[in-house]
C-alpha cells in the first residue's frame, strides 16, 4: 500500500512540475513572441514604442534595413504603431505582425465588436492626408519581400463625412511581393498592384473607400485570393453614398493571365472594372474564379478586354442601386471577349446586361432573375454591338430575355429555359435562335 502511494505522489510532483514548466515557456513566449534567431528581430528592439503616440516609422524602417541583403523579418509585438511617415519592405524582408488569420475590427460601426487597436498588430495610418494616388504609399513591397498579419487603420478618416484622400495603403513592386493576412479597415486606395510581376495578394479584408486594388502593366502571371470589401467600418450616409458614388473595388487594366478566385466587393459604384491600361498598353486577360459584387450600381463594367478574353466563372452578382442598376455594362471601345460561365445575377435591377463594342460577349448556362424592376418592358439583356452567345440560361423573371439591335454582327440565342412567353426581339441579320422554351 505505501508502495502505490509513493508511485502516486511520484507521478503528481512529475505532473505538477511539467506544469510549472509549461507555465514558464509560455511566459516566457509571451515577453519575447518571435523566435530567437538572427533572421528574426523585433522592432521593439530598435525602438518602436507601439503606443500609438510615438512616431514608430523611423524605428521600423531602421530594423527592417538592418538586414542589408540578406533578408530577414522583422516583427512587430502586439501594439497599436503610428505610421507618420511612409515604410519601404526592402528585398527579402518581411514585415510581420502578431495575427496568423486576417481578422475584423468593425467596432466602430457596431458597438461591442472589436475596434482597431483593441487586439493585435495595428498600424495607424496618418502620412500624406490630402493626397491622392501622386503620393507616396503608406507602405511598399519590393521583390521577395512580404507584409503579413496586421491592421492598417486611418484614425482621421471621419465616418460621417466625405473621406479625405489618401495615396496608397499598399504598393506592390519588383518581382515576387505577397501581401498576406491583412486588414485594411478604412484605406481611401487600398492596393496598388501594377507595375510588378507575380505578385500575390491572399486573405485581404476592409472597406476602401475610393479604389480597392488596381492591376495594370503586369506581364508575368499575379494572383488575388480571397479578398472581402465589405462597409463595416461606416455606412453613414454621408460617407457611404459617396463610396457608392464614387467607389470602384476591382481595377483591372493591362495583364495577363491573371488569376482571380473568390472576391467580394458591397456597395460600390462598380465592382470590377475591365479597361484599356494606362501604364503601358494592352488591356486585361484572366480567370476569375467566385468571385461576387453585391449592391453596387455597375457590377461588371467592360471598357476593354484582351481578345483572349475575361473569363469568369461561379460569380453572382447583385445590382440594385443608382439611376440605372445594370450588372454587366459593355462600353463602345471594347474589342475583346467575356464569357460569363455558371453564373447568378440577381435585383431588382434595370437591366441584366447592355453590350456595345465589336468585341463577344457569352453567357452560359446562368440564371437571371428580377430584371425590369420597374415593369417598363426592359429586356434582360440588351445588345446594341458586337456578337453575342446565350446558351443554356434560365431566364426566370416574367418579363423580356433579349433585344437584338440591327447593329449586332453575330448572335447566337439557343436552348434558354424562360418564365412566361420567349420574348426575343431580334433585329439583327446574322443570327441563330433556336430551342428556347418558355412556360407559357
Amino acid at each position: 500500500m505505501k508502495k502505490i502511494i509513493f508511485t502516486l505522489l511520484f507521478i503528481l510532483g512529475i505532473t505538477s512540475m511539467s506544469a510549472q514548466g509549461l507555465s514558464k515557456k509560455q511566459q516566457d513566449a509571451d515577453i519575447k513572441p518571435y523566435p530567437e534567431s538572427v533572421d528574426v528581430v523585433s522592432a521593439k528592439d530598435f525602438g518602436a514604442k507601439a503606443d500609438g503616440v510615438t512616431d514608430d516609422t523611423d524605428a521600423i524602417q531602421k530594423a527592417m534595413n538592418s538586414f542589408g541583403k540578406r533578408g530577414g523579418t522583422v516583427y512587430l509585438p502586439n501594439g497599436t504603431y503610428l505610421i507618420a511617415g511612409s515604410l519601404n519592405i526592402p528585398q527579402a524582408v518581411t514585415l510581420k505582425g502578431s495575427i496568423e488569420s486576417v481578422p475584423s475590427h468593425n467596432g466602430i460601426r457596431n458597438a461591442g465588436l472589436p475596434k482597431p487597436g483593441d487586439d493585435g498588430t495595428t498600424l495607424l495610418i496618418t502620412g500624406n492626408k490630402g493626397k491622392d494616388l501622386d503620393g507616396i504609399p503608406a507602405i511598399t513591397i519590393n521583390t521577395n519581400s512580404t507584409l503579413r498579419g496586421i491592421v492598417m487603420y486611418w484614425p482621421s478618416q471621419d465616418p460621417d463625412k466625405i473621406p479625405d484622400a489618401y495615396p496608397w495603403g499598399v504598393a506592390m513592386k519588383g518581382k515576387n511581393p505577397a501581401l498576406l493576412d491583412v486588414e485594411m479597415l478604412n484605406p481611401y486606395n487600398a492596393i496598388d498592384a501594377s507595375h510588378n510581376e507575380r505578385a500575390l495578394i491572399r486573405n485581404i479584408s476592409g472597406q476602401p473607400l475610393r479604389r480597392g486594388i488596381y492591376v495594370d502593366a503586369i506581364y508575368d502571371i499575379g494572383r488575388i485570393e480571397n479578398v472581402h470589401w465589405n462597409p463595416w467600418w461606416s455606412m453613414k450616409p454621408t460617407l457611404y453614398n459617396w463610396q457608392r458614388e464614387h467607389g470602384e473595388a476591382f481595377i483591372f487594366e493591362r495583364t495577363d493571365w491573371h488569376y482571380v478566385i473568390n472576391t467580394f466587393c458591397f456597395g460600390y459604384n462598380v465592382g470590377y472594372k475591365f479597361g484599356a491600361s494606362q501604364g503601358s498598353t494592352g488591356s486585361c486577360n484572366g480567370n476569375f474564379l467566385g468571385i461576387g459584387a453585391d449592391a453596387c450600381h455597375t457590377s461588371v463594367k467592360v471598357e476593354q478586354s484582351a481578345a483572349y478574353g475575361i473569363l469568369i466563372t461561379n460569380g453572382e452578382f447583385v445590382a440594385l442601386n443608382g439611376d440605372d442598376p445594370t450588372m454587366v455594362e459593355v462600353t463602345n471601345a471594347n474589342h475583346g471577349n467575356v464569357r460569363f460561365v455558371n453564373s447568378a445575377f440577381w435585383g431588382p435591377c434595370n437591366q441584366i446586361a447592355k453590350i456595345n463594342g465589336e468585341g463577344t460577349v457569352g453567357f452560359s448556362d446562368c440564371i437571371f432573375v428580377q430584371w425590369d424592376r420597374n415593369k417598363e418592358n426592359r429586356s434582360a439583356i440588351q445588345v446594341n454591338g458586337g456578337s453575342i452567345v446565350v446558351r443554356g440560361c434560365d431566364f426566370m423573371h416574367d418579363s423580356p430575355q433579349i433585344t437584338i439591335s440591327k447593329d449586332v454582327q453575330r448572335a447566337i440565342v439557343s436552348e434558354n429555359t424562360i418564365k412566361g412567353k420567349v420574348r426575343i426581339n431580334n433585329n439583327a441579320k446574322n443570327t441563330y435562335i433556336v430551342g428556347n422554351l418558355g412556360t407559357e
